[in-house]
């Protein structure tokens, strides 16, 4: 029997205040056989027999052995009294006792615990059932059926409980899914799929009714999207409107976790690995964003632009201007601006790169630019690249090379000679790289060779010079190398007029540390915050164009370490031209000096160069509390003599950008007894009268051949520069009210 609490609390209640006491009953006594008259006398007139179920005191120990009440004492008496109903004779025995027998017949009775299933016997004759024997049967029979009341009461209470259970989890499960359908975009019909299959979910425990309770919850459920879906306000929609909110939050404030800033750290290191040159550079750049879908513009072409749109525009190559136009972008809105320079310190071939053997070796002429060719240029694994110009049929094609291989060494003298190889050394005579050895395949084609090198005229090789006049003033070994990179077999695929080439450090970027918590590279500098500048704005592309009202900007110049003079540097017009020709687009006529100024006005760069990280055996260069360390963040580079952009208005607009995405701000600044290097920042800034910062990622060996980073400072880099491209126009209106600044 299965037995249920709160279905039997009512036979429990009415049992509490009942005494149960046995009846009075003669003492047993030996009944002698019947004779055949006895037992007629006996079939009409039954005796009063005192059966199970018949009494109030028995009634009431049935309900309690039936309710599991019943004392170990009660139960005892329980059943004593059915053994001695069950020992009673029985119509059968009567009949069969002979009256010639002078002592009853020895019937032995063996009682069982159940009385249903092991009650007296009895057998049906003419003469018909002795009436106490149908009243005990009765009895039975009625306890048999409370019993099976009982336990269909319990099953279907538990039944229920399991239902509404059930149906409350399936209600949680089908609200979930409707979230996810709103949230995620589900298809309707992948959730109708879904539910099915939530239909059949453990058949087992899933009753028809249930089935059938949870459809009509789906239906319902499905009115009410279908309901929500056509009102613009109010219930599931502002939920659902609220929560896609939040959603497109998080996506256009990517947060500065240092789990975040990891997933940069390959793709930056691979970046400058494939990218050695400034060429490389610019073209691995402006492949990014055509594959992301932006629009390349030509200086050369009208620009018709409208908001939505994102465009880029390059200048020789060498420097890069790419922006984006906020869908709710007005002629006069200001732009955020991100700027930074891709050139780095490199040796770049001299004109005419052929110079005499020394010594039985090739060497190769070239020449420093900025500060390139210092000591940690010795004993490094030197490969060569650039752009070459080649002349095929009447037109002139600019094509990319890489010998990524040691080619060029330019060796250390051995401590051993003294003073000679302490240094300082002579950059023209001491510094030049060997290529190969006389008497070898390198030396086997003619080379460009002058008995007296000033005796002539040092003219100019090109297109309408003598055929391959240029190459013949250039190493042969090194000509052969390019030609055959650049799959120039014969005259037919083309002539090699001229080339701008570097030498750069083979070994890839790559991780390091015990923890992996380094990058050692060269060329960190500036590629670093250029490149995390670029995917910052690719990335706010995405997630922020349609909230925004602004111009956002990234310009990556040319041409910084050597003072940004030319016209591919940030001293050059590139990025004021830009914008004009931008804004004038945008608003449908040549722009005014009024609209170019309320631009600038609105506007805010930050001028993004690397900065100097601690080092910790030279501590007393840095000055206190303004030493950046690796893996925590940007650092403000500030200068009291003005060779930096930033003040207290400009460091209090970018603390605000970066707390939207939850970044760290560091500071740093040098000694007294120090000189402060420069970057475009300030001559961006005075030049367009925008406010500015100068602010960027840390970084040792700073115009080493080889840097060290952390590991994290590529993504750091990213996320910080997203969240001033994404926030700086919430962040700008809390200084509209201090038009001062």
């Amino acid at each position: 029997m299965v037995r249920n609490t709160a279905s039997m609390q009512s036979l429990r209640d009415s049992l509490a205040d009942v005494s149960i006491a046995p009846p009075a009953s003669p003492a047993e006594q030996q009944q002698p056989p019947l004779t055949p008259y006895q037992v007629q006398q006996r079939l009409v007139q039954p005796q009063t027999m005192q059966l199970c179920g018949n009494d109030d005191y028995t009634k009431a120990l049935m309900t309690k052995v039936a309710t599991g009440q019943a004392t170990d004492a009660e139960l005892a008496a329980f059943n004593k009294h059915v053994n001695e109903a069950r020992s009673l004779p029985s119509i059968q025995n009567l009949l069969q006792r002979s009256p010639e027998s002078s002592s009853p017949p020895a019937t032995t009775h063996q009682p069982t615990s159940d009385p249903i299933s092991s009650g007296p016997t009895y057998c049906s004759t003419k003469l018909g059932k002795n009436h106490a024997l149908m009243d005990y049967e009765a009895q039975l029979r009625l306890l048999e059926l409370q019993n099976a009341k009982r336990h269909q009461m319990a099953r279907e209470e538990m039944e229920s409980d399991e239902r509404t259970d059930s149906r409350e989890r399936r209600r949680q499960v089908l609200i979930e899914k409707e979230m996810e359908q709103f949230n995620h975009g589900t298809p309707w019909s992948t959730w109708k799929r879904d539910h099915t299959r939530l239909l059949h979910v453990e058949p087992s425990t899933c009753s028809r009714h249930e089935k059938d309770e949870f459809e009509l919850l789906w239906q319902k459920n499905l009115a009410e999207q279908r309901a929500s879906r056509r009102k613009s306000k109010g219930g599931l929609a502002a939920t659902l409107a609220a929560n896609e909110a939040k959603q497109d939050e998080a996506l256009r404030f990517k947060q500065a976790t240092r789990e975040n800033a990891a997933k940069y750290t390959k793709p930056f290191c691979d970046f400058l690995t494939e990218n050695p040159t400034v060429f490389h550079c610019v073209a691995a750049m402006k492949k990014d964003l055509k594959d992301s879908g932006w629009t390349e513009l030509s200086e050369r072409e009208s620009w018709d632009l409208k908001p939505w749109g994102h465009y880029f525009v390059s200048r020789n190559d060498s420097s890069l201007i790419a922006f984006v136009v906020g869908a709710n972008y007005e002629p006069g809105n200001g732009a955020a601006i991100l700027a930074g320079h891709v050139d780095a310190l490199t040796a770049k071939l001299k004109p005419v790169s052929q110079v005499p053997n020394k010594a039985g070796y090739l060497q190769l002429g070239v020449a420093p630019y900025a500060g390139g060719l210092n000591n940690t240029w010795f004993d490094r694994d030197l490969g060569i690249g650039g752009r070459v110009h080649v002349k095929q049929g009447d037109k002139i094609v600019t094509k990319l090379v890489k010998l990524d291989w040691p080619i060029a060494k330019i060796p250390t003298l051995a401590p051993h000679f003294g003073a000679a190889a302490q240094g300082p050394f002579n950059l023209e005579t001491n510094m030049v790289p060997i290529i190969g050895l006389e008497g070898t395949e390198s030396a086997t084609t003619r080379s460009y060779e002058l008995a007296d090198p000033f005796s002539q005229p040092p003219l100019l090789g090109g297109a309408n010079g003598p055929v391959g006049s240029f190459v013949q003033t250039q190493p042969p070994a090194l000509v052969k190398a390019i030609t055959e990179a650049l799959d120039i077999r014969s005259s037919q695929d083309g002539t090699i007029v001229n080339w701008e080439l570097e030498l750069f450090d083979v070994q890839p970027a790559t991780v390091g540390g015990l923890s992996k918590e380094f990058i050692y590279a060269g060329r960190i500098d500036d590629k670093l915050c250029s490149w995390a500048a670029l995917q910052a704005l690719i990335e706010s592309q995405v997630y922020d164009t349609r909230h925004s009202s602004l111009i956002k900007v990234v310009g990556l110049f040319d041409d910084e370490e050597i003072g940004s003079l030319l016209r591919q540097g940030a001293r050059g017009n590139f990025l004021p031209a830009t914008l004009e020709r931008a804004v004038g687009s945008l608003a449908g006529h040549h722009p005014s000096s009024d609209l170019m100024g309320r631009t600038y006005a609105n506007s805010f760069l930050v001028s993004s160069d690397v900065t100097h990280a601690v080092n910790p055996n030279f501590l007393s260069a840095y000055l206190e509390n303004h030493a950046p360390h690796l893996n925590v963040g940007v650092a403000v580079a500030a200068d009291s003599n003005g060779h930096m952009t930033t003040d207290s208005v400009s460091t209090t607009i970018l603390k605000r950008c970066a707390d939207k995405v939850g970044a760290n701000l560091q500071v740093f600044q040098i000694r007294n007894d120090s000189r402060s290097g420069g970057t475009v920042g300030p001559m961006l800034s005075s030049a367009l009268g925008i406010r500015a910062i100068d602010a960027g990622l840390p970084q040792l060996s700073m115009h080493s051949i080889r840097a060290t980073t952390g590991a994290l400072d590529p993504g750091f880099g990213v996320l910080l520069f997203t969240g001033f491209l994404n926030g700086f126009e919430g962040v700008d209106r809390e200084f509209q009210d201090e038009s001062r600044y």
